[in-house]
């Protein structure tokens, strides 16, 4: 991945987030790639009638949050793709861990960079974004589960809300960071001020958009 060291917002979203994107990667080569290839007809009602690996109906599979579809994730939210390549669907666990940081040791933990040349941050954040000697705390997006499902999703008998993407809508305000899970803000590496994207425990556990313009 080539990013600009000048990153500057560009003139709306661009979509990102799988399956197959390449847009963000850890600072340990890992891509997060956050949606799925899986999806599900209307009609299902177990999880053999949907296609896991490259699904072409309407309801798109999420990795996590939900316990019917198996994709194989390990303890740092990641798993294989069929090429082979290992890609995190959510939160880096290890390299959190690798950094000594936990809920009893809260830090900003610079994870990664995007390819519009914004930083990537996961987990904990300051509470006042500009001030960094806030308190450190978890991160909360700004999206919130379906309360009622969409006409003609596959029963929630069958798959509880939440797995998948459209059980999920952006609520501005509702949380601590934007649509594209990101916000402006102070880091230990930007102490000017920088907007940066979040991993964060829940939907849409990483971005599926950039903010920046992307070359």
């Amino acid at each position: 991945m080539i990013a600009t060291l000048t990153p500057t917002t560009g003139p709306g979203n661009t979509q990102i987030g799988g399956p197959g994107g390449a847009n963000v990667f850890a600072r340990n080569g890992v891509k997060f790639d956050p949606g799925t290839a899986g999806t599900c007809p209307s009609d299902a009602d177990e999880a053999s009638d949907c296609n896991l690996a490259n699904g072409t109906d309407q309801w798109r599979v999420e990795a996590l949050g939900q316990d019917v579809f198996d994709f194989g994730e390990d303890m740092n939210n990641a798993h294989v793709q069929p090429t082979g390549e290992y890609h995190y669907h959510g939160m880096p666990e290890g390299i959190l861990t690798n950094a000594g940081v936990s809920d009893t040791n809260r830090q900003m933990v610079h994870v990664g960079w995007a390819s519009d040349g914004y930083p990537v941050y996961a987990r904990y954040c300051y509470t006042d974004a500009m001030d960094a000697t806030s308190e450190v705390k978890v991160c909360e997006g700004s999206f919130e589960l379906d309360t009622v499902a969409d006409a003609d999703r596959p029963s929630t008998d069958f798959v509880a809300l939440g797995a998948f993407g459209s059980d999920w809508n952006y609520v501005e305000g509702s949380g601590d960071l934007d649509d594209c899970n990101g916000r402006t803000g102070v880091t230990p590496e930007f102490p000017d001020g920088i907007y940066y994207y979040m991993a964060t425990d829940s939907y849409p556990y990483f971005s599926r958009c950039l903010k920046g313009t992307v070359n």
